[in-house]
């Protein structure tokens, strides 16, 4: 989300397969911390769009390195040379998700 600046609350459904409701919950918090902004659109003002804060930039800059050896940590359970078909199965798992939540 952080690359994606202005991104409507439906994008954001979408890209995470977060339910509506609990994603305009969860943006809600994360808005009252700080870490996010939200602005209904010019386009259409039943929409919101949310952009990360300064504040939630810096937040996304402390966790990157406790992310990166949380993976590290959990890839090291496997032998290296199956590390690769894991992360091609957990994304074949996300884009089969995506899939099957997309409305008709």
């Amino acid at each position: 989300m952080a690359a994606n600046e202005d991104i409507s609350q439906t994008g954001l459904v979408e890209a995470t397969g977060i339910d509506r409701s609990t994603l305009g919950d969860v943006v809600g918090r994360l808005e009252s911390r700080g870490l996010l902004s939200r602005k209904r659109t010019r386009k259409d003002a039943r929409t919101y769009a949310v952009r990360v804060t300064a504040r939630g930039l810096e937040m996304l800059k402390m966790a990157k390195p406790v992310a990166v050896r949380t993976d590290e940590r959990i890839l090291s359970a496997l032998r290296p040379n199956q590390r690769a078909e894991f992360k091609a199965a957990l994304q074949e798992i996300v884009s089969a998700m995506k899939r099957l939540t997309k409305p008709n």
